[in-house]
């Protein structure tokens, strides 16, 4: 199993220019109490055989509130539907998000979503964390990274699934090849995990709102950074299919959760979950007929909101000011892929198929052309 390498460069780094003031780690960590675990496997290579690989998978878990058994408000949406978040319709009709957000590959939903069940029910700590709850509706969601990926070996295990949510932390937060990104393509790039934020204030406090991207989308001619075409500038490097299956034309898909602090109710969050189709337009994703665009949002404000006997009281941002809320959920949707595509790494899996990484002087370079770079 492989170790990632946390110190990537990100998109800032390259100087790529982004509006909005971002928090601390520019993460979906800025969101107090998040945190965010990954699981990632790379084992073998060369031919593929079924159930021994090679191996480039992985599980990504995000933590609204870490370890703490809290509900909190959430929302839900989705651009096409070709693709899977399981637990949205409980998220729909209840309001609220219980338990760890989880992204692995398409072929994975159900062990992953098995994993959770269990881990909740065996934490039976008496200081707050999850209690044996007596039933459970995870949010599990998918890309499919078989171009990679020995997609239909079934690799990714309860164990791993376990061990991301065990080991998820808050500050920084490893992108690219990582987790359930790990075998992902973006714009025909490598893609994988990407996250941002954005701080706003708001009269006299000041929220923010973090997004993590599994980024597995889009047709190269229309990746755009920073307002340049650059999926027509760099037009070679295009991903390398070795087997008698043709490539999709368009990979998909992606999946966005975003958090914030700001004290949202459920429709609210299903309004700033509607908001991330915009950010993945700036970077060029249409939705197309193939790619699963799936958002989810929640709130960590409000806590102890959830009760089975008691009524409880919440505050609530008025709607009439949560319109800065809507251009940092796009802001920080727009960044947190390109951060996936810069932090990613050149891959070759399964039959010496290979992706290569978004070269960082060739982006530079046609940026600079395009006068988005001094």
């Amino acid at each position: 199993m492989s170790k990632p390498r946390l110190i990537k460069p990100r998109a800032r780094d390259l100087s790529i220019p982004f509006q909005g003031k971002t928090g601390r780690y520019n993460s979906i960590t800025d969101v107090k109490g998040v945190t965010v675990g990954h699981t990632t496997i790379i084992e073998g290579d060369g031919q593929l055989h079924v159930g021994r690989g090679p191996v480039r998978t992985g599980v990504t878990a995000i933590l609204p509130r870490g370890r703490l058994n809290d509900p909190v408000f959430a929302g839900w949406s989705c651009l096409n539907g070709n693709g899977e978040m399981t637990g949205t319709t409980w998220v729909e009709e209840s309001g609220f998000l219980s338990g760890p957000i989880m992204i692995t590959n398409t072929h994975s939903v159900g062990v992953i979503h098995d994993a959770v069940i269990e881990w909740i029910h065996n934490q039976r700590s008496p200081d707050g964390f999850y209690s044996g709850n007596p039933w459970s509706l995870p949010v599990v969601a998918e890309t499919y990274d078989g171009q990679l990926n020995d997609i239909n070996g079934f690799h990714v295990k309860k164990e791993h699934a376990f061990k991301a949510i065990e080991t998820s932390s808050p500050g920084p937060i490893a992108e690219g090849n990582v987790g359930g990104g790990t075998g992902m393509i973006c714009h025909k790039f490598k893609g994988g995990i990407g996250t941002s934020s954005r701080a706003v204030k708001i009269g006299t406090q000041e929220y923010v709102v973090g997004v993590l991207v599994q980024a597995n989308y889009g047709l190269r001619p229309l990746l755009t950074i920073a307002g340049a075409p650059i999926g027509q500038e760099i037009t070679d490097l295009m991903p390398e299919e070795h087997s008698t299956q043709s490539p999709p034309s368009e990979q998909g898909s992606i999946i966005v959760v975003i958090a914030t602090d700001a004290p949202l109710l459920p429709h609210q969050l299903k309004r700033l979950a509607r908001r991330a189709p915009m950010g993945i337009a700036k970077v060029g994703g249409v939705g197309g007929n193939g790619s699963g665009d799936i958002f989810i949002a929640f709130s960590t404000s409000n806590p102890h909101a959830y009760s089975d006997t008691e009524t409880t009281e919440v505050k609530m941002l008025p709607n009439e000011l949560m319109n800065d809320l809507f251009p940092a959920t796009v802001q920080a949707t727009e960044e947190a892929i390109v951060n996936a595509l810069v932090a990613a790494e050149t891959m070759t899996g399964i039959n010496g198929n290979r992706v290569y990484a978004i070269p960082h002087d060739r982006l530079q370079s046609a940026l600079k052309k395009y006068n988005r770079l001094t």
